[in-house]
């Protein structure tokens, strides 16, 4: 069986985007990146609609409401689709509520030959990238770095904390391969 779709999972700042770039440029076919960032992204920013779906805290820690659960389950549904139409799709998310959130896009992805990739790195590497992004609440990496982890089941994990994102790439072509 071909693989459909691969999934990263990794808290904030530690490489996911990144990696998946480099997966994307080492793939055979085209692949499409679409993450979690692009769905906030194209959340309403003010009125109504934004303060029901998500806000980021000065602590680090990312609250969602009922609203976002509703998008982000019609956002997992259109990924679904765009894999079962015969596109490849790399999944760039941060399971915060982790093997809960694993359980939830693995509905929506039933049917579909999935790669679940678990993205680690030390909290203060993450910790520095995200300092000096300045685009992320700080405290964010720190917050992230272990539990959305937690109860999520990986075909493979890789360290952009200890490797480059070609050498974690490499790894995750290596098992695509043996699939």
């Amino acid at each position: 069986m071909t693989t459909d779709v691969v999934v990263l999972n990794g808290g904030s700042s530690s490489g996911t985007t990144t990696l998946a770039r480099a997966l994307q440029g080492m793939l055979d076919d085209a692949w499409l990146l679409l993450g979690v960032d692009d769905l906030v992204d194209a959340l309403p920013q003010r009125g109504p609609g934004a303060t029901a779906t998500i806000a980021f805290p000065p602590d680090g820690s990312v609250v969602v409401g009922p609203t976002f659960m509703r998008v982000q389950e019609a956002w997992t549904a259109g990924l679904a689709a765009i894999a079962r139409a015969g596109v490849g799709v790399l999944i760039d998310d941060v399971l915060l509520g982790g093997g809960a959130s694993q359980e939830r896009l693995a509905a929506a992805l039933d049917g579909l030959d999935v790669l679940w990739v678990g993205v680690r790195c030390d909290a203060d590497v993450a910790a520095a990238r995200e300092a000096g992004r300045g685009d992320r609440v700080t405290g964010m990496a720190v917050a992230q770095a272990d539990t959305v982890h937690r109860g999520v089941r990986y075909d493979v994990e890789v360290d952009t904390s200890r490797a480059s994102p070609q050498d974690c790439a490499r790894q995750i072509l290596a098992v695509l391969a043996r699939r």
